[in-house]
Formats: structure tokens, C-alpha cells, sequence
């Protein structure tokens, strides 16, 4: 006794994809893939080539002459003259330290603008809009506009200074001082980005579990701690992990504000690798400092999301 399978069309279905969904599907596989083959060959020139060809460099022994550069064999030296570089382990001090203390920083306000925000009913769009405005401006802009209020004779800080009685402190002129005025600058800039993401993850919770606490009688601060921060924990996480990437390839505002100085005090590890391959045309140890850098975001990047994926593992457990 012989069975046989009758396909019968759908109603609405073209006839050339009844019985063949699967040569349907790598047909339209093989369409997706041309029409995004273009941005990738782009992407891959842009992006993929100049990471491969800076490790590269970065292994290679780096010729210089008036035609350009060739590179004339392996060797590990920029990597062991790097390591033995004490600019670059403050450089590296100096970046991680900053990343910690900004990206703390900007959570904390940016979390507390977006609980405000999320209170509000009437102007929140208004207030978003001013909000908005720092994190909008070029990072080379914001930072002249941060050398005129902080410039030691005619700022508009030293005028408030001097009407309210304080002297005339010193912002870029001490290792200290242009440390602290650079993080604040930094921070005035990025946290609206913070709290955009935290208002976009507050807006999003559900309404429910606030009444049911409500009805219990849980305070604000009981609340805040016990049923918005855990929901709103992977959202912090995203705005953390975007910072940490912002704030370790710091270049724009310390080389625009400082120069990297006063001396090497506000050197990060992206105005190290300038300053060395393009002012001491050390391309070797230049290109070794960009990739030790990547990799050291790279592997920053990963152990916060295995922690981060650990912990929410271990909750839902719980």
C-alpha cells in the first residue's frame, strides 16, 4: 500500500516556492548576503584591515626612509620596550583610574537624572532637549569651550573666583587640577547619555510590581533598592559597558584641553600611541601601544559581561 503527499498552495503563496522552501530560503540567503557583501568588503577595508596591519606592524621591525616605512621582520621588542616604558604604565594607570572614576560618576548622576525624569509629567520632552545638548556638541568643541572657562587669566572661572573672594586657582597648570577639571568636563558631557539609557530601561518596568509594593508599604528607598535596581541592572550594565569603551579610548578632550599635560599627567594610552608614532615617528611602539590597548578593552569588555552574566545566572536561580 503506497501513500503519497499531496503539497497543496496556500492561499496567497506564490507557486514557485510550494515544495522547494528550502531552495526558497538559500535563494533568499544568497539575495541577503549580495545586497550586504558591499558594507562589508567597506567595513572590512575601514575597520578589519588597519587592526590587522597594526598588529602586524606592532610584530615587525619598522624601517623608516624618505620613501616611508617597510617592515623588515618579526621581533617582540616594542612589546618589551613597551612593558619597560614607564609613560606607558602610568598612561595606563592614568586611563584605567579615569574610566573607573568617570563612568562611577556619571551612573550615579546619570541614574538620579533619570528617576527625576521619569517622575515628571509635564516638560519632560524639554528637558530631555537641554539634556541632550552636551552629549550632542563635538567632543573638540566641548573642550575649547572648557580651556576658555578654565584659561588662567581670563576664564570665567577665575572671574567668579575673584568675585567671590577664592584667588585665582590654577585648573590646567597642576597635575592634579587638570586631572580633576578634565573629569569634569567629561562627566558634564556624557552623563545625559547615561540617563538616556536608564530612563529608556525605567520607562520599560513594569507598572505591577510598583503597586504591589505600594499596597505593601515599602518606602521609596526600599523600592529603589529592592525592585527597580535589579530590574534595571542589565540596563546599567549596557550604559557601563558602552562607558568603558568611550572612556578608555580617551584621546579628543585631553589632547584638545591639555596636550596630554601639564607634563605627562592626562597622557591616556590613545595620546601615548599619537605622541609616539606620529611627533616621535616610532611606528613599532606606536602600533604596540594602539593594539595592547584594544586587547585591553577587549579583555575589560569580556570579564564584565562574565561577571555580569554570572550574577544574573546566580539570581535566576535563586
Amino acid at each position: 500500500m503506497s501513500a503519497s503527499v499531496t503539497l497543496e498552495r496556500p492561499p496567497g503563496a506564490p507557486a514557485a516556492i510550494v515544495g522547494r522552501p528550502d531552495a526558497h530560503r538559500r535563494g533568499l540567503a544568497r539575495l541577503g548576503w549580495g545586497f550586504t557583501l558591499p558594507a562589508l568588503i567597506f567595513v572590512g577595508l575601514v575597520t578589519i584591515f588597519p587592526i590587522v596591519f597594526s598588529i602586524v606592524m606592532s610584530l615587525s621591525n619598522v624601517g623608516l626612509s624618505a620613501s616611508g616605512f617597510a617592515l623588515n621582520g618579526f621581533t617582540l621588542h616594542n612589546y618589551d620596550e613597551l612593558i619597560h616604558a614607564g609613560v606607558w604604565r602610568y598612561a595606563l594607570g592614568f586611563t584605567v583610574g579615569y574610566t573607573v572614576i568617570t563612568v562611577m560618576v556619571e551612573l550615579i548622576l546619570g541614574t538620579a537624572i533619570a528617576l527625576v525624569l521619569q517622575r515628571l509629567t509635564r516638560g519632560r520632552g524639554l528637558m530631555m532637549a537641554l539634556l541632550l545638548l552636551p552629549w550632542s556638541m563635538i567632543t573638540v568643541i566641548s573642550a575649547e569651550l572648557w580651556g576658555y572657562i578654565y584659561e588662567g587669566t581670563y576664564g570665567v572661572l577665575q572671574a567668579i573666583s575673584g568675585a567671590i573672594g577664592l584667588g585665582r586657582p590654577v585648573f590646567l597648570g597642576t597635575a592634579n587640577g587638570a586631572i580633576v577639571s578634565m573629569m569634569v568636563a567629561d562627566i558634564w558631557k556624557t552623563t545625559p547619555f547615561v540617563a538616556i539609557i536608564v530612563l529608556a530601561g525605567l520607562v520599560m518596568l513594569p507598572e505591577d510590581v510598583y503597586e504591589a509594593a505600594e499596597v505593601d508599604g515599602a518606602s521609596g528607598w526600599s523600592t529603589f533598592w529592592r525592585i527597580t535596581f535589579p530590574l534595571l541592572r542589565p540596563t546599567l550594565a549596557l550604559a557601563v559597558l558602552f562607558r568603558i569603551l568611550q572612556a578608555f579610548g580617551l584621546f579628543d578632550l585631553p589632547f584638545v584641553l591639555t596636550g596630554g599635560g601639564p607634563g605627562t599627567a592626562t597622557t591616556s594610552l590613545a595620546v601615548l600611541g599619537y605622541k609616539v608614532m606620529f611627533e616621535d615617528l616610532e611606528f613599532g611602539p606606536g602600533a604596540a601601544v594602539a593594539t595592547s590597548t584594544a586587547l585591553l578593552v577587549l579583555i575589560g569588555c569580556m570579564a564584565f559581561l562574565r561577571v555580569f552574566r554570572a550574577q544574573a545566572g546566580s539570581e535566576e536561580a535563586a
